[in-house]
């Protein structure tokens, strides 16, 4: 396992930057399935006041001063500012969900400092991984890019 994702899940706090009100949205099922493994988790959307029965924080400056790692759902577009944000708050760790180029935000949070992980399913890391996140992994591994 890469020595970034090893970095981001050895954190204790997450934040879930693009959680919707539809649970079929990528950042909502991560959120919930992170919170079913037992993760604490925070959900991120400045549309919502809750989250499936959690508070949703609008921004990652209202999130308790511990959460260091965020994992990234929205739009390339949106991913800049968030990146922003996240350097002025002191994030540490940034996963860019797979799906979309976060290339320009990538190199924003490297220059600053910051951890990235990018091009990979959250999911398939988040121990125990279970369903096709696992056989996913295991693929992965298989083919030497885990």
């Amino acid at each position: 396992m890469k020595l970034e994702v090893r970095e981001f899940f050895d954190n204790d706090e997450f934040a879930v930057v693009g959680v919707s009100t539809s649970r079929t949205n990528f950042g909502g099922s991560v959120y919930l399935t992170m919170k079913s493994k037992g993760y604490r988790v925070y959900p991120v959307n400045p549309k919502l006041k809750e989250f499936s029965g959690d508070r949703c924080y609008r921004n990652l400056s209202e999130l308790p001063r511990s959460v260091r790692a965020v994992l990234v759902c929205v739009k390339p577009s949106s991913a800049i500012a968030v990146t922003k944000e996240a350097v002025k708050c002191g994030v540490k760790h940034l996963w860019y969900q797979q799906g979309a180029d976060f290339s320009e935000s990538v190199k924003l949070a490297r220059e600053a400092g910051l951890s990235t992980v990018s091009g990979k399913c959250a999911l398939m890391y988040a121990e125990p991984a279970t369903g096709v996140h696992r056989f996913h992994g295991l693929i992965n591994k298989l083919l030497g890019r885990y």
